[in-house]
């Protein structure tokens, strides 16, 4: 099972990973063979499968070290994850994702959907089967509903150009951040560690996940298509207006607007033209310290963790700094 070449700095993760791989192949168990193709191409098609990593190594602290249910439920966050790309792909009818074709591109919207779902049911029938207690089956439904709502509020607030700073960080806050949040909990409380440690582990992967966010959207400002695996700037056409966009329209309202008010109808050149501004007027060099601000408070956090025999928290400082400080 081929890994992304992250991990071949991280040798000691790579057999968990790809047993959570494996294990989220064997559970694609259907008769429609489109669906389930559908599926398999997308859990094989490169994702950095950042989340389970960090359920993997946050269950390495607590004195229950139970590896197959670590896997398990790592596999069950990562189902989650695909599953809301899938029907973001839907909703954004998107065509490519990591340089690929997405399920909707390739199959259809219908296929789209019904591999969405079974991901979803894969995901609860693991969580099931491995959760140690009705507390992380709690979380993981609250953590649905606040991937829900974040992707709700992006939804509300499409080609609006009166987004707050706040609104788009409470949006991140769910869309992207819970989901490391989430890993980072599960992780802990599974592994046998107080219900207290655990919600430190997931106030760490909270931020880990805004800033991971707030670098994407620099991304789209700082890399061509091939770079990036999609259309640069899809998301202005979209009505998606991210950090660094909202912080350049704050400085120069007079400039972007006119653009922005093309809505899906702006050109190639006006595209570029925005791209232009949003580096002239300070938006990425502003969206970068929120971003480095979120990065300080996740290696702060990793820090206080307790030493082990794994050399866990080392692991946890490196991983983080590598993926906050990445240039793709």
């Amino acid at each position: 099972m081929k890994l992304h070449p992250l991990w071949q700095d991280y040798p000691v993760l790579q057999p968990e990973l790809r047993q959570t791989l494996t294990l989220m192949e064997d559970s694609i168990k259907l008769k429609n063979k489109p669906v389930a193709t559908a599926i398999l191409s997308m859990i094989h098609s490169g994702g950095k499968l950042l989340r389970p990593a960090y359920q993997l190594l946050f269950s390495q602290f607590g004195p229950e070290q139970d590896r197959k249910k670590a896997v398990s439920l790592a596999a069950s966050i990562e189902m989650l994850h695909t599953a809301t790309l899938v029907h973001d792909d839907i909703v954004d009818e998107a065509d490519l994702r990591r340089g690929l074709q997405t399920i909707r591109s390739e199959f259809g919207n219908a296929v789209a959907v019904y591999a969405g779902d079974f991901l979803f049911v894969c995901c609860f029938k693991l969580m099931a089967d491995y959760a140690g207690s009705m507390r992380s089956l709690q979380i993981n439904s609250r953590s649905m509903e606040k991937i829900l709502n974040g992707e709700l509020g992006q939804m509300d607030t499409r080609y609006a150009t009166d987004v707050s700073i706040a609104e788009y960080l409470e949006n991140i806050s769910g869309k992207t951040a819970e989901l490391f949040s989430l890993s980072c909990f599960v992780g802990a409380l599974e592994s046998g560690t107080g219900e207290r440690f655990a919600k430190q582990c997931g106030d760490i992967g909270q931020n880990i996940g805004m800033a991971f966010q707030i670098i994407d959207d620099i991304l789209d400002y700082s890399k061509n298509a091939t770079e990036i695996g999609k259309p640069v700037l899809e998301d202005v056409r979209q009505g998606v207006y991210s950090l660094p966009l909202l912080l350049a329209l704050q400085k120069a309202p007079q400039k972007l607007l006119p653009l922005l008010e093309k809505k899906a109808e702006i050109t190639d050149t006006e595209v570029e033209q925005l791209y232009q501004y949003v580096h002239e007027y300070g938006g990425v060099a502003k969206a970068k310290a929120y971003a480095k601000d979120y990065t300080d408070k996740a290696l702060k956090g990793i820090h206080k963790l307790p030493e082990n025999d794994l050399n866990t928290k080392e692991t946890l400082l490196r991983l983080t700094q590598t993926i906050l400080e990445r240039n793709n």
